[in-house]
């Protein structure tokens, strides 16, 4: 990751659908702006992260995989004006 996050939220050990569950707890506590980055060692997490971000807005910064761990970067969507 290239960016400092303002969260982490270990997922490893998990399998799906605990990851994407316990990343939309985290985000919806998160200020708008903020990042998060998830560490998970589920493979399905390479779909399932990209599509959360993708159908609630929030943007996918980083998404890297090393060996059988897998590392995303998100930025919470910005508050409706």
């Amino acid at each position: 990751m290239k960016s400092r996050p303002d969260h982490i939220l270990d997922a490893t050990g998990l399998y799906c659908p605990e990851p994407v569950m316990l990343l939309h707890n985290a985000i919806r506590d998160m200020a708008a702006g903020e990042t998060v980055q998830v560490l998970a060692t589920d493979p399905s997490t390479a779909r399932d992260i990209p599509k959360f971000c993708s159908f609630l807005g929030h943007e996918l910064l980083e998404q890297e995989q090393f060996d059988d761990q897998f590392r995303y970067l998100l930025r919470k969507q910005e508050a409706d004006t």
